[in-house]
């Protein structure tokens, strides 16, 4: 079968919503990297894609000879050389994620829904971003976290992630959810994760909690995420990360509570998560557990770029 080709600016959060489509999608796929010197080189391919350029280029792409069935990029780094890729070989290309400022004529784009994008023949509105859909990925990555703790009751897990531009994480806010959460999990397993964005200060607090299981991002990199949704009863998600979250609301049947830390009330953030409460896939955790356990299936969109794709 041929392989896709992704087009990839290095960024986990990317490329790894590009592996998951064409893994989805029953593809095996390559990696090259693409950079820009400069973000004036960068606001170049702006102009070049507007002019239908696809000669010189202002970035740099590693090398491959491989033959492909489409070309496949996520992120803004990775569209405009995406696309010249693909045209130089004479086969489709998909966006991920809305390529704002270039030219939308792309064979496929696969646009996040709290992105808001245009009604246009060739965009596919995503409702959560694309994560593993895979029964092998979550089978080895149970079967991993079984190699480092044994689980002997019901469980409960917590991911963590970090502040951004529009959140923000504090140890008075974390402490007083992590208590009330205690309070409610009585007779459970608590698991807990943090993420690469998760700041000294939040590990230090969760570090003192009596968790069963805990994995620190800064001591060790383990993912443990695939474990947590596949056997957790109940998952705890900070808000600040579409990415977690969507893990969460698309694999297992983990009743889903947002740790809301969003500092905006109007950001895509918000948008994202209202979505998936009126779906009733997450429940915005006040102190009460909810029964948000709705998984969305995103099988219908990715049917429909296969089609787009002619794959």
């Amino acid at each position: 079968m041929k392989k896709l080709l992704i087009v990839t600016d290095g960024k986990a959060g990317h490329e790894n919503q590009s592996k998951a489509f064409c893994s989805a999608l029953g593809y095996e796929y390559d990696c090259v990297k693409v950079s820009y010197a400069t973000r004036v080189h960068k606001a170049l391919s702006y102009i070049a894609d507007r002019l239908g350029l696809v000669g010189e280029r202002p970035f740099t792409i590693e090398q491959t000879d491989g033959y492909y069935a489409a070309v496949v990029c996520t992120g803004s780094t990775a569209f405009y050389p995406g696309k010249v890729a693909a045209r130089r070989r004479g086969i489709p290309v998909a966006a991920i994620l809305y390529p704002g400022g270039y030219k939308l004529d792309f064979d496929c784009i696969l646009a996040p829904g709290f992105d808001q994008p245009p009604h246009h023949p060739n965009i596919i509105r995503l409702p959560v971003n694309l994560s593993s859909t895979s029964a092998a990925f979550f089978e080895a990555g149970l079967a991993a976290f079984r190699e480092r703790h044994t689980q002997r009751k019901p469980a409960v897990a917590v991911i963590v992630g970090g502040p951004n531009t529009i959140s923000a994480m504090s140890v008075e806010t974390m402490r007083r959810e992590l208590d009330r959460l205690f309070a409610l999990t009585e007779g459970r397993e608590r698991w807990v994760t943090t993420s690469r964005r998760t700041p000294p200060e939040i590990e230090a607090l969760i570090d003192g909690y009596p968790f069963d299981y805990k994995l620190l991002y800064s001591r060790d990199t383990f993912n443990p995420i695939p474990a947590f949704v596949s056997v957790c009863e109940t998952l705890f998600v900070t808000a600040d990360s579409t990415g977690m979250i969507s893990e969460a609301v698309t694999r297992g049947a983990a009743d889903v509570e947002v740790l809301m830390n969003l500092t905006s009330g109007s950001s895509k953030f918000m948008r994202f998560i209202r979505d998936l409460e009126r779906e009733q896939a997450v429940h915005i955790f006040d102190g009460t557990l909810g029964h948000a356990r709705h998984k969305i299936d995103l099988t219908p969109v990715l049917e429909q770029a296969r089609q787009l794709l002619k794959l």
